[in-house]
Order: structure tokens, then C-alpha cells, then sequence
């Protein structure tokens, strides 16, 4: 069993910063692709940002040049470091592990942007 714990979600004035992490339990977390979502209220849940076990990333347009996902292998431990946050960033910030024939999801971690 995978379990997926976020943290680093918090309250933040527009233009500021929030670091989020992702520990993950398990031996097979450097094996698989991680990522991170977001679910705004009455909106879909949408990718952020993912990096596989190589290395490769991918965002969202929409934080392109403000959000950075990195990974540390040794910690079990996905993060993202989102600056120039902007107001539309407010949701719930989840991680996610893809693993042959199913995810695993964290319980999200909430991110305001508010003056």
C-alpha cells in the first residue's frame, strides 16, 4: 500500500510563495512518475505539474516560468515550489503516484492567494 502525504499549503498575499512537499511511503517511489494537481471549488481536477522517474517534467501552461516540481529520491519526497502566486492559483493541491494499474492519491493540502 502507497500512501501519499502533503504539506506546505497555507495562506499567501498575491505575488508571494509556497513550497509544497509530498512524502511518500514505499520502496517504489523513484521507479514511477509523480505529479501534482489542483481542484479549485465547482472546477475539475487539473494537472500542475509531473516528472517522471527520468527526470522528464511537464506544467500546466497556466504556471509555466512560476512553478518548479523537483524530486528527491533518497526522502520519498516530490515537491513543488510555486512563486508569483496568483489568486486563480487557489485550490487544493494534491500528489499523485502512478504505479502499474492504478494511482494513488494524497488528501490535499489547501492553497489560498489572497490580499
Amino acid at each position: 500500500q502507497v500512501q501519499l502525504v502533503e504539506s506546505g499549503g497555507g495562506l499567501v498575499q498575491p505575488g508571494g510563495s509556497l513550497r509544497l512537499s509530498c512524502a511518500a511511503s514505499g520502496s517504489i517511489f523513484s521507479s514511477y512518475r509523480m505529479g501534482w494537481y489542483r481542484q479549485a471549488p465547482g472546477k475539475q481536477r487539473d494537472m500542475v505539474a509531473i516528472i517522471t522517474s527520468g527526470g522528464n517534467i511537464n506544467y500546466a501552461d497556466s504556471v509555466k516560468g512560476r512553478f518548479t516540481i523537483s524530486r528527491d529520491n533518497a526522502e520519498n519526497t516530490v515537491y513543488l515550489q510555486m512563486n508569483t502566486l496568483k489568486p486563480e492559483d487557489t485550490a487544493v493541491y494534491y500528489c499523485r503516484i502512478d504505479v502499474p494499474g492504478r494511482e494513488y492519491w494524497g488528501q490535499g493540502t489547501q492553497v489560498a492567494v489572497s490580499s
